[in-house]
């Protein structure tokens, strides 16, 4: 019996997390951006992982309070911790750009966090990683080429566009105009201006 009402309160506690973060986004998309705030708080603090990653937004952007970087990083990385994918990327660009520690712990940490986010289907993950692995320290061309691929055909015109250079110029596969016009043509296609500007 004990049992089953810790698992009920346990039930009733996430449920309200839900319920919460919901209408913490419908008060976000009705403008009331404090209301949405406090919502995603109370949520948060309950320790619902999408609540916690909408209020790294709320912090990031400065929606419903202050703007404060280091606070919208500690929330991003617990939503990470309960392995949120979107909150995975967002953690990893903040220890690369305002992380605490030494720039080579940070930057192996992001890359973990960015490989698990990449892993999960998250295109900015992709597209990010693909443009590290081609202009980083130590290029690894066909590793970067494998995730500009992979941002490419999830809809990303910009890695599109990258892909197409990576044909042109021989990086990471053999070179190939034809294949690099295809992929300039897709990524024009999407809208994306350097592309257009690449076929002229």
């Amino acid at each position: 019996l004990e049992e089953a009402a810790l698992q009920l309160q346990q039930i009733f506690r996430i449920d309200i997390s839900i319920a919460l973060n919901i209408l913490g986004i419908e008060s976000m998309r009705a403008g009331h951006c404090r209301a949405a705030f406090t919502c995603f708080s109370l949520a948060a603090d309950r320790g619902y992982s999408k609540a916690q990653f909408n209020l790294g937004l709320c912090y990031e952007h400065g929606r419903g309070t202050e703007k404060d970087l280091e606070k919208a990083g500690f929330y991003y990385c617990q939503a990470a911790s309960s392995q949120h994918p979107m909150a995975q990327y967002r953690y990893a660009r903040y220890l690369l750009q305002h992380g605490p520690g030494s720039s080579r712990d940070r930057q192996h940490k992001a890359l973990a966090l960015l490989e698990r986010a990449a892993g999960a289907g998250i295109t900015e993950a992709q597209a990010y990683l693909g443009v590290f692995y081609m202009r980083g320290l130590q290029p690894q061309q066909k590793r970067g080429l494998k995730y500009l691929l992979q941002a490419a055909n999830s809809g990303d015109a910009q890695s599109r566009y990258h892909v197409g250079v990576c044909y042109e110029q021989g990086l990471g596969v053999q070179q190939s105009l034809a294949e690099a016009l295809r992929h300039y043509r897709q990524s024009a296609a999407a809208g994306n201006a350097p592309a257009r500007e690449r076929l002229r």
